[in-house]
């Protein structure tokens, strides 16, 4: 194993996203159909629409906090990372609910409140454990350029921004500004392939100044390459960053860095139920590699184990038998 000088391995890492709580529900393929929604990706609905659903639905869901990029600062967190979550909540009872788990996870809160409910997400799980989301951002979305200060990036290591922040241009590019300025590395996962596609050309600008570790699935790499040749993909979003990764799920990933790339086979296969923060859970493992100086293959791998554990349990927190089996892959850790 080999230490990136680049990193700081003493330092945070931070997330910064919108903090949603999950509502999972188990459904069949018709449900998708009845509902509208495209199978895998996501969209923005009211407060009111995730209600209904959650009415109609055929059984009771259950309710965890999510949000991307806190799912994998948690996860971060619990293999040993210092870390720090940054969004905005509502002040009632949901928001309350939220900041008790991130205690709970060794998270250090760097929370703004709103009088706006805190954000939901319904997550419609289906037979093939494919999640698709439906999300009302609620209090997460008043997060303005105006709350990003210096005090958000102290001592990081590794920023981690989720994609789905590409709905407020304005801040998204002052977190990035401010990420930069920090001195840490940017990591940017591109989260959804339908906030790809909206916002593609955005996108390419923010990677090429900003961004030195960027992340996407096969449907997200797709649609901001063009190519679905996992080469070409992955040539593709290793321009102009000092890490490229690109996840297949069941089919492991691959990951490039200084003109190198590698091969990472799939941790596990049996057992899968649910794909929720499968891709979140991946980061953590990747990033949490990065800060304590592993080389890129051994990061690829402790996120692949830590996306395949995620699936074996409904929701994106892996149970303690799951990081038992973490820590005993990985003893070094």
């Amino acid at each position: 194993m080999t230490t990136e000088a680049t990193v700081k391995n003493t330092g945070y890492i931070v997330g910064i996203g919108s903090p949603l709580v999950d509502m999972l529900i188990k459904v069949d393929e018709s449900f998708i159909a009845s509902i509208g929604a495209v199978k895998g990706g996501m969209v923005y609905v009211s407060s009111s629409v995730i209600d209904r659903l959650a009415e109609e639905s055929p059984e009771k869901p259950v309710i965890v906090t999510g949000g991307s990029a806190c799912n994998t600062i948690i996860g971060a967190a619990r293999l040993g990372s210092r870390g720090r979550f940054i969004g905005k909540l509502g002040k009632g009872a949901m928001g309350g609910f939220f900041m008790e788990d991130l205690k709970k996870a060794n998270i250090d809160p760097f929370m703004l409140f709103s009088d706006t409910p805190t954000g939901r997400v319904l997550s419609v799980i289906t037979p093939d454990a494919q999640r698709t989301l439906l999300t009302y951002l609620g209090a997460s979305a008043e997060m303005t350029p105006e709350d990003i200060t210096d005090a958000c990036f102290k001592d990081a290591a590794v920023i981690h921004i989720e994609g789905y922040l590409v709905f407020n241009r304005a801040l998204i590019e002052s977190v990035m500004k401010a990420a930069k300025a920090s001195g840490a590395l940017i990591s940017l996962d591109l989260a959804s392939h339908t906030v790809v596609k909206n916002d593609k050309r955005f996108l390419h600008d923010l990677v090429s100044e900003y961004v030195d570790i960027l992340i996407a699935n096969e449907d997200e790499a797709f649609a901001y390459t063009g190519f679905e040749d996992d080469q070409k993909a992955l040539e593709v979003l290793s321009e102009g960053v000092k890490y490229a990764v690109l996840k297949f799920g069941e089919r492991g990933s691959r990951i490039a860095h200084d003109g190198s790339s590698w091969i990472i086979e799939p941790a596990g296969s049996g057992g899968v139920i649910d794909t929720t923060g499968a891709g979140d859970l991946w980061n953590s493992g990747f990033l949490h590699g990065l800060v304590n100086g592993f080389d890129p293959e051994t990061c690829g791998k402790i996120g692949s184990k830590c996306g395949y554990e995620v699936c074996c349990v409904m929701g994106a927190k892996i149970h303690d038998e799951g990081w038992e089996r973490i820590m005993a892959a990985f003893p070094n850790l």
